[in-house]
């Protein structure tokens, strides 16, 4: 068994050690056994539909999201969104998330849009919300960390992926954070995310394991160290001012 993972824009799409995503979930499915291939997609190549499982977008600056948003409007959105049609999971986080949304809307200039694989929409907020995000998760503690001041807001296709314990979530109002729809993952939280969560990193695993192999049950891991992080991280979160 093998997983293929596709990292989208990662010279425009990485920030506050998105990058080590990718690592936890190859080095998760290794330790299972699982031969892992990870491969970059950058703006103006192009995007093979049948390749990957699994996709991860992460965050960035505006500037980076104007390019990854124009290269969406070409051939590798339709790819992407044919993907996702096949079964391929993603885990977005922050900028990405809000590109797989429908659109994008700055506090001045024009909307930039997104890909709409996602029924959420993004609006500049007033206040930028920064800080150590705790929320709770029907499979488990969800922890993070977020620094945005886009306000997203779910419509009724996405279901939220947890409820804000502390910090701000999606737009600081409904106590929601990230969101759920189909194999489609999106989250504020910033960190990495995965290391600290092993639960959501082994539930996108499953998911991108069954396109090509049909139904997995992953054998269990010792998450005695992760966990500690995560109950450590939790801490600080409830100390927050």
């Amino acid at each position: 068994m093998d997983l293929r993972i596709c990292h989208l824009y990662p010279d425009l799409m990485c920030i506050y050690g998105d990058r080590g995503n990718v690592i936890t979930l190859a080095q998760r499915a290794r330790w299972r056994g699982i031969g892992v291939e990870t491969r970059d997609l950058q703006a103006g190549e192009t995007l093979d539909p049948e390749w990957a499982d699994l996709y991860f977008f992460g965050g960035g600056q505006d500037q980076g999201q104007d390019v990854v948003s124009k290269d969406l409007r070409s051939a590798n959105g339709n790819a992407l969104r044919q993907a996702f049609a096949a079964g391929a999971a993603a885990l977005s986080v922050c900028g990405g998330y809000q590109l797989l949304g429908h659109e994008y809307v700055p506090a001045e200039g024009p909307s930039i849009p997104g890909l709409g694989a996602m029924d959420v929409t993004t609006r500049a907020g007033k206040v930028r919300f920064v800080g150590n995000l705790l929320a709770a998760a029907p499979l488990g503690t969800l922890i993070g960390f977020e620094n945005h001041s886009g306000y997203t807001y779910l419509g009724p296709q996405a279901r939220a992926l947890a409820t804000v314990v502390v910090g701000h979530g999606n737009n600081g109002e409904d106590k929601t954070e990230g969101a759920v729809q189909g194999r489609l993952v999106g989250t504020y939280c910033h960190g990495s995310v995965l290391p600290k969560n092993p639960w959501l990193a082994d539930m996108l695993l499953v998911w991108a394991l069954e396109r090509r192999h049909g139904g997995v049950q992953l054998e269990p891991l010792d998450d005695s160290e992760e966990l500690a992080a995560q109950r450590s991280a939790a801490e600080v979160a409830r100390a927050r001012p």
